[in-house]
């Protein structure tokens, strides 16, 4: 089964919980957010809302009552007549995000292994764990942060907690937001992607205990490699 590497883009949280963009703001909202989620607009860039308007072929209404609903995200901070800066990553924001995301995740795959049949139903972790695994002999980094994510999110979803599903994408934006800015300045993620199969190992083999403390080192491990590069990144001083 291929990974469609385009389930995290049409899973993505632009503001119109399930359904489609229908109006020009929402649109210009939900590209310029993609844009910065992506790092296409990194942190501290700066923009006039006519720039905003050029790239993305709209009007500046729409782009300023998107700007409105983004600052809202805390995403961006608007200046008058001076159009919008995008904000830092903050080190410290960060950890608090993987200080979560390493309580509820491992609960997760308790949760997946647990089942009456923990090997059912796991194709979406297989599929995301096989893409890791050519995206690291390709040595393609952006495919394999495709895949990565597509197994965290897919965890989520696959669990059967519905607020502990909620609880994870309430901070995955800021999460995508880092491991893309970082994506660069890591070393190719091997041992992430060996850690993914072996917690996908124990969920299948339904041994709980194991998949959830595999799954908290990884966070553990992942989340203050992430932290320290944005520390040494400055980017909070953008």
């Amino acid at each position: 089964m291929e990974l469609d590497q385009d389930a995290a883009q049409r899973r993505r949280c632009t503001g119109i919980a399930g359904r489609h963009a229908t109006t020009a703001a929402e649109l210009a909202h939900a590209r310029l957010k993609t844009l910065i989620l992506d790092n296409g607009l990194p942190p501290g860039s700066q923009c006039l809302e006519s720039e905003l308007a050029l790239r993305l072929g709209l009007s500046r209404t729409p782009i300023r009552e998107a700007l409105v609903r983004l600052q809202q995200d805390g995403l961006v901070a608007i200046t008058p007549r001076h159009g919008m800066r995008v904000l830092p990553l903050i080190a410290a924001d960060m950890r608090e995000i993987y200080e979560v995301l390493t309580s509820l995740e491992p609960m997760a795959a308790e949760l997946l292994a647990r089942r009456p049949d923990p090997s059912a139903g796991l194709e979406p972790l297989e599929a995301a764990c096989s893409a890791m695994e050519r995206a690291i002999a390709a040595r393609e980094q952006l495919a394999w942060a495709r895949a990565d994510e597509a197994f965290h999110l897919g965890l989520a979803e696959l669990c059967g907690n519905r607020r502990l599903a909620g609880m994870v994408m309430q901070v995955w934006e800021q999460s995508h937001r880092a491991r893309i800015f970082t994506l660069q300045q890591r070393p190719l993620p091997t041992r992430s992607t060996t850690e993914h199969r072996h917690v996908l190992r124990a969920i299948a083999a339904g041994d709980a205990e194991r998949a959830r403390e595999l799954y908290r080192r990884h966070r553990r491990r992942s989340g203050g490699e992430l932290v320290s590069i944005i520390e040494r990144s400055g980017v909070a001083w953008l």
